[in-house]
């Protein structure tokens, strides 16, 4: 027959095995929340300095994106931004590439990790019924998940850019043009990896190495951990990032 004492005693176990467990869930949430609140803010001293052209329409959607379209504009560029990395830093090379004729869309990703929200490009198609040719692409992390995504989606896209970036899913079979960019000075990029997924790719892809180049240029944020140090300018590696992706979309 079971006591009272006893039931008490398997409670106080039960509660302390709750409370442990709890105990693990908050340290594991509090730890998230720290990593992920640690990140590259945009550089808006450097964003505002930087010329564009101002007959591009810019707007913020209601979940963040950023919308950048010049008139007439039949080709789109679906953009990923770099692992916690605010999106706004990329808005010099996004507005660059409109000014062009091509409307980018600007992704904001949960906690600035592209990875939670792979599929964040499924909705923007439908929203622009006028574009006829589609790109998808990224920096860095965001270039990876962009890849990862497209692998799914081959026959709705023209192209994947890869910026500073490799696709670790094989696409090599599809008719999918890929454009892939890094700089010269690039010490975050892992090249024993990039040279790996090297064969992920199909055979007609185009690799473009900017010498003087690193990997934060990309977008304007500051210096990166661990990064090289670039002998060019924010602007130049970004403005030879648009001349290259111009020549993959025309």
């Amino acid at each position: 027959m079971t006591t009272g004492r006893t039931m008490s005693k398997k409670k106080k176990v039960l509660l302390i095995c709750l409370l442990s467990i709890l105990f693990v869930l908050l340290a594991a949430v509090s730890a998230f929340l720290i990593y992920t609140g640690n990140y590259y803010k945009a550089d808006l001293g450097a964003i505002d300095a930087f010329k564009t052209d101002t007959s591009v329409t810019q707007k913020v959607l209601d979940n963040g994106d950023i919308v950048f379209k010049p008139d007439g504009a039949e080709t789109g560029f679906i953009f990923y931004p770099g692992g916690k990395v605010e999106h706004t830093a990329y808005k010099p090379l996004m507005e660059a590439c409109a000014s062009q004729g091509i409307m980018c869309v600007l992704v904001k990703m949960p906690f600035n990790l592209a990875i939670f929200d792979v599929d964040a490009a499924e909705s923007i198609k439908v929203q622009s019924p006028e574009i006829k040719h589609w790109y998808i692409g990224g920096h860095s992390l965001g270039g990876a998940v962009s890849a990862m995504y497209v692998a799914n989606h081959s026959e709705e896209y023209d192209g994947l850019i890869l910026l500073a970036a490799y696709a670790s899913v094989d696409i090599s079979d599809t008719s999918l043009k890929v454009l892939s960019i890094f700089g010269s000075n690039d010490k975050v990029l892992k090249m024993e990896d990039y040279n790996k997924y090297k064969t992920n790719l199909p055979n007609s892809f185009k690799e473009i190495i900017i010498d003087g180049g690193c990997h934060a240029y990309f977008g304007m944020y500051g210096a990166q951990k661990g990064d090289g140090t670039p002998t060019i300018t924010n602007e130049e590696q970004i403005s030879k990032t648009v001349e290259e992706i111009m020549k993959i979309v025309s």
